[in-house]
């Protein structure tokens, strides 16, 4: 069967079971436009490049399979490597096809011409720029392979528009061999010598952690997690990467370490005598200052990608492998740390003094913006998705919010993203339509990607919107404040530039807003009376509002800051 390059493209992404494509045509992808429409692959068109990458993040993110999205070349190529450098530092599975000039023209500072492969070879697991119609199919089933095995990414395919427009004899690679990637060899095994070694720091622990990491979801592994944890009842730390991979309402989780994190999880982790990483970094955001971060701990650390060993913190054990893999090794092999009372009376010690705590809420405002997020937590159906921005609100969201289940938490965490929750809160309704998706912004963040509720209103895509609006870059003021005497140097906003409400409005969204508790309450019921269209709330809070529990940047985690009504019993 003869086939135009660009037909064969997209019956490849058909063939790897494709269902949604984000993005956006131009001239250099223009021949792939056209066979999308004998295709039953639904496409969905972004009003900016950055916004089909997201939602294909969110997407991944909230199914499990790799998201994809499409843009052309130049200005639509560079415009989407925002959220592939955002997948890749979150190990997201993504496939993005790119447009390219004409291969005779490559090189030449053609119109619209750029080096993608060139500018993302450092945030992409793997990209390939296809010059030969032939060679489609190979790509495409190589791209998903890569994204979605082993540890998770983006994957990028450069597309000339002239191999888009010859033809090529059907065929598609009927095996792993036939894909070409010599070196690529995923781990699917785990060192018995290791394993050992493992089980034995176990059993030697009198105060354990499991600081679990975004890698345990990545392997699907929260059934092993919590059957491992019923048994042996080590205490657990999710990451904000790991939210959902353990209940928070499971008596053994004790919620999210890091800068923003729990006091006795942050403590915990510095107190603890061996720390069990389950796909995690750690990252800086977790270990503050690495020199004294559980300092006399001993270290096992699970992970499937090999460069992640001894990167930051030297392991005393090192299992490469996926952490379902690690889990069930470890249970089959009996693994279990010694009588944890005395560590569990001291953690839960921790817990009462220094619990999360807020203000008061005010009946007349402004409304304090983790009471906005209990309040839509408790009217939300059981399953809810909630995306997130960055800044406070991802902070208040993540530890307001009590997660039951993975999958229903899309934030950016490595790369810290503005911009990400509108369009990646869309991508996860597409993938999950019968679940209700909210997303948590800050009024910031919701200004670089609002365009996109454009794209959800036409498509339609129900979510909703919860603008956290204190008229501030509110992460920015809250460390201008704390470390910069009070200085507020171009990071006000103002509460009523834009006017939300007519903005949602003009985007064919209902628009609504609160500064009072009982409006708060009010809005919140009738955003989820609607289920057609897209709502965006624009919540009034209180610009003073800060995130506690603090650690400061390059502190020490042992100098946490607790809320100021908590720190006459911390000293």
């Amino acid at each position: 069967m003869e086939l135009t390059g660009a037909q064969a493209l997209i019956k490849s992404l058909e063939h790897e079971g494709v269902d949604t494509i984000f993005g956006l045509p131009g001239g250099a992808i223009l021949p792939v436009y056209d066979p999308i429409l004998d295709s039953p692959i639904r496409h969905i068109l972004v009003r900016h490049e950055q916004g089909a990458g997201h939602m294909a993040e969110g997407y991944a993110l909230a199914s499990g399979r790799a998201g994809v999205a499409m843009v052309t070349s130049g200005p639509g190529a560079t415009n989407i490597v925002t959220p592939i450098a955002n997948a890749h530092m979150d190990s997201t599975p993504l496939v993005v096809v790119t447009g390219q000039v004409a291969t005779a023209s490559i090189g030449s500072d053609a119109f619209q011409e750029c080096d993608i492969t060139g500018i993302t070879m450092g945030i992409t697991k793997h990209n390939f720029l296809v010059q030969s119609a032939h060679d489609i199919p190979r790509a495409v089933a190589a791209a998903f392979h890569l994204a979605t095995t082993g540890r998770p990414g983006p994957v990028l395919i450069d597309l000339p528009k002239d191999v888009a427009q010859s033809t090529m004899q059907w065929w598609y690679p009927s095996s792993v061999e036939e894909l070409d990637l010599p070196g690529y060899q995923p781990a699917s095994s785990i060192d018995g010598d290791a394993l050992d070694r493992a089980v034995a720091l176990i059993a030697a622990s009198e105060r354990p952690v499991l600081y679990v990491g975004g890698g345990t979801l990545k392997s699907r592994a929260s059934a092993q997690l919590r059957a491992f944890v019923d048994r042996v009842r080590i205490p657990v730390v999710t990451t904000l990467m790991a939210r959902g991979a353990l209940p928070d309402s499971h008596e053994m989780n004790l919620g999210m370490p890091g800068m923003h994190g729990v006091y006795a999880a942050v403590t915990a982790m510095q107190k603890c005598d061996l720390l069990i990483a389950l796909g995690a970094r750690f990252d800086d955001r977790v270990t503050g200052q690495i020199s004294s971060f559980a300092a006399g701990a001993k270290v096992i650390h699970v992970d499937v990608d090999p460069a992640e060993f001894h990167k930051v913190r030297r392991a005393d054990v090192a299992l490469q492998c996926d952490v379902a893999t690690a889990l069930g090794a470890l249970d089959a092999a009996g693994a279990e740390p010694a009588n944890l009372d005395v560590w569990w009376k001291e953690i839960r010690n921790w817990q009462e003094r220094y619990p999360l705590v807020y203000d008061d809420p005010r009946p007349e405002g402004p409304l304090r913006p983790q009471h906005v997020i209990e309040a839509i937590a408790a009217k939300a159906p059981p399953g809810t998705i909630v995306a997130a921005g960055v800044g406070q609100h991802q902070m208040w969201a993540s530890q307001h919010w009590r997660f039951e289940e993975p999958g229903t938490w899309i934030n950016s965490g490595g790369a810290g993203t503005m911009g990400f929750g509108v369009p990646a809160a869309i991508g996860a309704k597409v993938a999950q339509p019968g679940r209700t998706v909210w997303c948590i912004d800050g009024d910031g963040c919701f200004q670089m990607t609002a365009q996109e509720l454009t794209t959800a209103r036409a498509e339609g895509i129900p979510i909703k919107v919860a603008i956290l609006n204190n008229a501030y870059l509110g992460m920015v003021r809250q460390w201008q404040e704390m470390f910069y005497e009070e200085r507020y140097s171009e990071v006000y906003l103002d509460a009523d530039l834009p006017d939300y409400v007519k903005w949602a409005e003009a985007m064919g969204c209902v628009g609504l807003r609160a500064r009072t508790l009982e409006e708060m309450h009010d809005v919140i019921e009738r955003a989820n009376e609607i289920d057609d269209v897209p709502v965006v709330i624009d919540f009034r809070t209180d610009a003073s509002e800060k995130v506690f529990p603090m650690v400061a940047s390059g502190a020490s985690n042992d100098d946490i800051m607790v809320h100021p009504r908590q720190r006459s019993a911390a000293s």
